[in-house]
């Protein structure tokens, strides 16, 4: 027999619900775009590996996250330390349809939450791509999201969170656990995942801009949710993030172009694409902390600054394969220190240094980031050497190679493979092979014109 459900709550604010479903929807689509950005940027026989672990980030966060995720991150505080939240919401225990989170459904809010884990371990993947084995990939995911992520979400997103609470540092949407968070567990994968011999003088050329587009595209539109979102609410503070993410990004599609330029003598659209993400990424604590003036000079600030900071795992020898800490964790970076420079308490109802607040909030933001970055770094460090110790992790250097015709392939070359078997005489191992023979091709029969 049908029970109509419990009446909702007077607090319950439908706006701000319907916001809401919209935004986590937003950013669950991230994931999938990373997918496409991340897919786009590897050679052609590592697209689907990379699409393949962005999805497994999904499928394997969410799980976790209904498990035990959000209880820990959004459970009650144990201790009063602020440093992990309890059990008492195991398996989302307890939280009936008309529980809420402020004026919102809690089905909801975790949901949303949810979405940041996913999209923040998956983050990761770009700087091991081409070099890590699926098994590895898997436990790693399970691993990092419980002891890194989890703790790092309780201490900024929870109100009894001691970076929040009793260190009273800003992050807005993310910065923290999202953005630095990733880049510095990116840098000790990259770091366990030692680079490839020919690191240094392999040139790691994007199989498909148009793809690695069409990624970005859809990561900053679920941007818009990312950060409007955290505001929980359809009022001003998720208008003016919806607007500094905006205009974050364009500041940055300024100056990394230009720095672009006068490095190399040239625009690239993987610059382009680039440079809007690290502007997003950079605006994503800030968004709701600063005024729009603020916002475009973070853009500009971080377009120039990211442009310089990819080029460094060359000289350090660090395969960042995708620029995950040259974008995310130097961005990351670069935002929260803003967060302590712009503030303005008539957006935050708190003040940096060039409004008048001192080197008070400048310094609490400098705490938060030791804190996360040595924590992050220390702990995935273990984790990623804990599993290639056992399960594997470093895939071998002839990982990705296609073993046979029954294989699946990213792309379907049949009927090239057949022009280029007639040409050469030898038929492709794999698509690349196939990609050079066609390229030859291509090149002798311009010669010949």
């Amino acid at each position: 027999m049908y029970t109509a459900p419990a009446p909702m709550p007077p607090a319950y604010d439908s706006g701000d619900t319907a916001w809401l479903l919209a935004a986590t929807a937003m950013v669950l689509l991230m994931t999938p775009g990373l997918a496409f950005f991340y897919g786009g940027m590897v050679r052609t026989r590592h697209v689907l590996m990379m699409i393949k672990m962005s999805f497994a980030a999904l499928a394997f966060g969410t799980l976790i996250w209904w498990a035990v995720g959000y209880t820990l991150a959004f459970g009650p505080d144990v201790g009063g330390a602020g440093l992990i939240g309890n059990l008492d919401h195991a398996f989302l225990r307890d939280i009936e349809l008309n529980t809420l989170t402020g004026a919102i459904p809690t089905y909801v809010y975790s949901t949303f939450q949810m979405g940041f884990a996913i999209i923040t371990v998956a983050l990761i993947s770009g700087s091991i791509a081409d070099r890590a084995t699926m098994r590895g990939w898997l436990v790693f995911v399970v691993l990092w999201l419980l002891i890194v992520y989890i703790p790092i979400a309780h201490w900024v997103f929870d109100t009894d969170g001691w970076i929040v609470k009793h260190l009273g540092a800003l992050d807005f949407a993310g910065g923290l656990p999202v953005e630095l968070n990733s880049g510095v567990a990116g840098l000790a994968v990259a770091l366990v995942l030692r680079a490839p011999r020919d690191f240094a003088r392999r040139e790691e050329r994007p199989n498909n801009i148009p793809l690695v587009v069409i990624g970005a595209g859809l990561l900053w539109f679920g941007w818009f949710g990312f950060n409007s979102g955290s505001a929980l609410t359809d009022q001003g503070t998720a208008a003016a993030a919806f607007i500094n993410t905006q205009l974050g990004a364009a500041g940055a599609m300024v100056t990394w172009p230009l720095v672009e330029k006068w490095r190399t003598g040239r625009v690239t659209t993987m610059g382009v694409v680039s440079s809007a993400v690290a502007g997003m990424v950079a605006i994503t604590p800030a968004c709701g902390e600063i005024n729009t003036l603020g916002a475009v000079v973070t853009g500009l600030v971080v377009g120039a600054v990211c442009a310089f900071a990819i080029t460094l795992k060359f000289r350090f020898g660090v395969d960042d394969t995708l620029d995950v800490v040259g974008v995310h964790g130097v961005g990351g970076l670069i935002g929260l220190i803003m967060v302590g420079l712009f503030a303005t308490a008539r957006i935050s109802g708190k003040e940096g240094l060039f409004y008048g607040g001192g080197w008070g909030l400048l310094g609490k933001q400098l705490v938060a980031i030791v804190s996360v970055m040595a924590f992050s770094f220390i702990l995935t460090w273990i984790i990623a050497k804990a599993v290639d110790l056992t399960v594997g992790f470093r895939a071998k250097e002839e990982y990705g190679t296609v073993p046979g015709e029954e294989a699946e392939r990213a792309y379907d070359f049949q009927t090239a493979e057949r022009l280029g078997a007639l040409v050469s005489g030898k038929r492709a191992s794999s698509d690349d092979e196939l990609v050079q023979q066609i390229s030859r091709l291509l090149r002798a029969r311009a010669e010949d014109r």
